[in-house]
This record gives C-alpha cells, structure tokens and sequence, in this order.
C-alpha cells in the first residue's frame, strides 16, 4: 500500500477512529491487524516470513534473558544468524551465485548454477535490523524482554515504519504500546502537516527530479559532463526527498496515533563534512551500523588503523546492505575511503575555520563530493559509471545542459527550490511541530492550505514507487 494512495488515506483514517475508539488493551489487536492488512498489499505469503522472524526472536528474547551466562550467546547467535540466513537468502543468494558462475565461466567451465526466481520482500532489510537490535538489547541488558507476544509483534509489523524504516529500538517504541494513549489535538494536525510535508516531497519534488534524472541516465550516451553533473545533483535531491519523505509521513502516521518515532534525517545537505553528512543521513541505520558493527569491532578505541579498518568494513556493509550490487558495494567502500581520508586530512590541519564565510564552502565541497557518490549508487553496468565519471570530470562544463521537457525541469526547479528554502529557513531553526494549531491557527491552516494545494497542482500521478522499498 503506497503512503501516497486514495487506499492509504482510507487505511490511516479508518485505523484512527477505531484505535481511540478502542479500550487501551485492546488497541494492540488493532494495530497488529492494520499492520498485516497494510503488508498484505504487496506480497500477502511473505507475512509468514515476518512471523518466522517473530517467533524465533521473541522465543532468543526470552531465554537470553532467563538462562546462566554462559548461554545467553548461543541464543543472541541464534536470533541473529536466522535474520541475516532469511536475509541472505532472499536478497544474496542469487548475487552470490553470479559470482560463482562468472568466475566458472572465467576459468572455461560451462556448467553454470541455477538461479532462484525469489523475489525480495518489501523492507526485509529494515526488519531484520530492528529485530536483531532487540535480541542484542536483550543480551547487554539494556532492556527486558517483552513477555506479551502479540506486542512484541507489534514492534517488528508496526505499519509507518515497516517497510522503510526508522530502523526503531525495542527501548523506545515497545513501552509506548503499552500507555494509555488520549486523542490529542495538537498532536494529530503536527501529525498532518508532517505526513503533508512527506508528501509533497516525495510525490511533487522527488518525482519530478526522478523524470528528469532519469531521462539523463537511462540514455547516458548522448549526454554530456555538465548535464550529468546536474543530473546528479537533482538524484541526489531526488534520494533525500523519497526516502525522508517516506520518513516525514511513516513520522507524521504515527504522531496521529499517538506514539513518537525516531528521526531519520538531519538536514544532510547542510553538513560541513563527510562525517556529519552520513551522522544527518539515515540516521537509524548510521547509529544501528555505529552501536552494532562499528564499536563491537572497536570503534576508534585503538589504532588509528584499526579505525580505518573499522570503518572501510562498516561502511562496505552499509552498502552492501543497500541492494545486492557492486555499485552499491562500492558506494559504501567510497563512502569509507572518505570518512578515512577525512580523518587524515584533519590530523594534518588541526585549525578549524567556522567561521560565515568557511561554513558555505565546506557545505559546498561536502555537497559536491557526494554527489559524486551518487554516480555509483545511480549507476546499473560499470559501462556507464566510467563513462559518466569520464564525462563529469573530463568535461564538466563542456556542452550545455540537456533539458529533454522544459516545463518539467522548471517545474523541478521551482519545487525543489520551494523544498530547500523551507528546511533552511524554517527546520533549520525549528521543528516542523512547532507550528501549534492552538497557539498558531493561521500560520497552521496556511501550511495545510498551501501545500495541499501544491500537491494538486504539481503531484506526478504517475510516480515510482519509493526508492528505498527494493532496499
């Protein structure tokens, strides 16, 4: 179910009178009812999947947290290595096997192994992570495990964040299942404006973009460096709109019910460094990499090569995590080599200059070398990567820039310029919560109004389903 359809708008509705209509325990039910009916839009036999993982973790929950020490690993290993088999086997396995068959090819052999025709489940790398992170909060006692199993259910299927994230963590969301929860007025209309601000961002500018780069891309051989470099630009914007759009609206989803996710992005394309770019973006897979891969094989605790290690493998797994590719793989090696090299470069220059002329050149330079990034994670064959990194860095202002539908690039213009200047001049200083109904009827009324409107004006009906889902 698409978070920008008429079924949508039907489904959140309708789920909303009924869960404050509904006696606090029995609203667990409801949720985990709406959760099953929302998934069953895509691939209804994959829910089995969903309760496979389930049982297994909430059965490892409850014995890491009852049996001696000595055992409490064998069931954390237990939970974590039937996620990633589930994992591996739906999104790696066919990936692993073309490697095989290319390197048998390689060597001259003819037989080739069989592919499976398995088609990856909607956000099964998103609810993998959040039920690993249970097991492993579970082992370091951090938190105990949830006894009641069909809240515990209701943490891995709850429906905003469960095909995209926020990756959560059992110690924010599980206890908020259990409060009681009153209507509240000014909480649900924030919960409206932000599940609008999510759908302006995706339905208007990020599919606007999307026609656009995708008119650069998919026919990369006629095109020139300065029309790849704005076309990476615009996917650049494109990927933070769809998926912090996703965000912003699984956000505002359950705001309306009543209970508080994390956030997921921080004004990325405000950093003044690689570090604090990948710190804004994504955030609950950035901090789940850091607290899960990145400090358990030691962090920064010893050398400075160990560090770097550290990092490249961590960073290698965050793309690998994207999709099963090598362009994915090797936008995460490029992000490691950055954050490695951002590292030595600092040590060499030990001034820091903050002051309003430094910060927009480093926003500059940072925005720039990411977008060099997004060549690979665009990219389908290693042809058009080296072609369009030729072309990008060899001509970079050679040629003009190809508009293929004018009125659809300034129409990405004006709404992507539109999106900007409301998070720097607005977000950057303040939450988009902060425009209380109560208190700022007018200013809130204003905000429904006007991009309500641009919704139905500038809304690409025809838009791709959101980036991260194949994730």
């Amino acid at each position: 179910m698409q978070f920008y359809s008429i079924a949508f708008l039907f489904f959140i509705s309708l789920t909303t009178v009924i869960f404050y209509i509904l006696p606090q325990k029995w609203r667990w039910i409801l949720l985990l009812t709406a959760s099953c009916v929302f998934y069953s839009y895509f691939i209804p036999i994959y829910l089995l999947i969903l309760f496979l993982i389930i049982g297994i973790d909430y059965y490892a929950g409850l014995q890491i947290f009852k049996v001696e020490t000595k055992k409490k690993k064998r069931w954390l290993i237990l939970s974590i290595v039937s996620n990633l088999s589930i994992l591996a086997l739906f999104k790696y396995y066919n990936f692993g096997l073309e490697q095989i068959n290319s390197i048998l090819r390689i060597s001259g052999f003819e037989h080739q192994l069989p592919l499976w025709n398995l088609i990856l489940p909607i956000g099964l790398s998103f609810h993998t992570f959040q039920s690993i992170s249970y097991t492993i909060e579970i082992y370091r006692g951090n938190v105990c495990p949830e006894r009641h199993l069909g809240i515990y259910a209701v943490y891995v299927l709850f429906f905003p964040q469960l095909v995209a994230g926020p990756i959560e963590r059992p110690q924010n969301i599980i206890p908020q299942f259990r409060k009681k929860i009153d209507f509240n007025h000014e909480r649900f209309i924030t919960g409206i404006h932000r599940i609008l601000w999510g759908l302006f961002k995706k339905a208007v500018v990020a599919d606007l973009l999307g026609k656009y780069v995708n008119s650069i891309y998919d026919f990369y051989g006629v095109n020139n460096g300065a029309t790849f470099w704005v076309a990476s630009w615009a996917f650049g914007f494109q990927i933070y709109c769809d998926f912090s759009g996703y965000s912003d609206i699984a956000l505002g989803s359950a705001r309306i019910l009543g209970f508080d996710l994390m956030e997921n992005f921080n004004l990325p394309f405000f950093a003044k460094s690689i570090s604090e770019f990948w710190r804004r973006w994504h955030i609950s897979l950035s901090t789940w990499l850091r607290d899960y891969l990145y400090i358990p094989l030691g962090g920064n605790k010893k050398s400075k090569i160990f560090t770097y290690r550290n990092l490249f493998i961590t960073m290698t797994i965050a793309g690998l995590w994207h999709g099963a590719a090598w362009n994915y793989v090797l936008w995460g090696i490029s992000i490691g080599l950055l954050l490695i090299s951002e590292r030595i470069l600092k040590s060499f220059i030990k001034k820091e200059y903050n002051n309003s002329i430094a910060k927009p050149i480093q926003v500059f330079i940072v925005f720039q070398i990411i977008t060099l990034t997004w060549v690979l994670f665009r990219s389908e064959t290693w042809d058009q990567i080296l072609y369009i990194y030729h072309k990008m860095l060899s001509q970079p202002i050679v040629g003009g820039i190809s508009i293929k539908d004018t009125s659809i690039f300034v129409s990405m213009i004006l709404m992507t310029g539109i999106m900007v200047m409301f998070e720097f001049f607005f977000l950057r200083k303040r939450s988009i919560y902060s425009l209380n109904p109560i208190k700022h009827p007018v200013q809130s009324l204003s905000f429904i109004v006007t991009f309500t409107m641009l919704l139905i004006w500038f809304s690409v009906s025809d838009g791709d389903q959101f980036i991260y889902f194949q994730f």
